[in-house]
């Protein structure tokens, strides 16, 4: 039987700025599986740890970026993996952050700043394509869904 699993997530930091808003890209290093891969800030969940607090760590250790502000989007990435049999449902994030300013880890050799219709140009993936596409949806949407999916960062949780 094939198993459903959340482990991994990712998230779309971005900085409002006077064009309207910047995604940040990363570039992963050669070193690394999918070489050269463009994405979001993504990674595991760790044992006991959930999903938004992966989403805040992984910022910081990717980035050294501190998060504003972030929410929860609305959709959920999925993919299958040969490996270990497993259907992945990965949560996606919208982080803001306040500086433009990276500090790389070895997971990545290069960053981007770009608006969203480079952003989709640049990633790979559908799930990404999509998860880009939703976070800023939500930016751009006259409705409450960000009030409605804040992380509380002061309280570390939901509002």
């Amino acid at each position: 039987m094939t198993d459903i699993l959340v482990r991994v997530i990712d998230t779309y930091v971005f900085r409002h700025t006077e064009k309207g808003p910047r995604f940040l890209l990363l570039k992963r290093s050669k070193t690394k599986m999918y070489e050269h891969l463009w994405q979001g800030v993504a990674g595991k969940i760790k044992k006991g740890e959930k999903a938004w607090e992966a989403a805040i760590r992984e910022l910081k250790e990717e980035t050294g970026l501190e998060p504003v502000n972030m929410f929860v989007a609305d959709h959920v990435s999925r993919f299958y993996e040969i490996y270990g049999n497993r259907v992945n449902l990965v949560p996606v994030f919208g982080v803001q952050v306040g500086q433009e300013e990276v500090t790389l880890s070895e997971e990545h050799c290069e960053y981007c700043w770009v608006d969203l219709e480079t952003a989709k140009d640049t990633l790979v993936w559908k799930g990404q394509k999509e998860g880009i596409a939703a976070v800023a949806n939500m930016l751009n949407s006259k409705d409450d869904r960000i009030k409605w999916s804040e992380v509380d960062l002061n309280t570390k949780g939901a509002k």
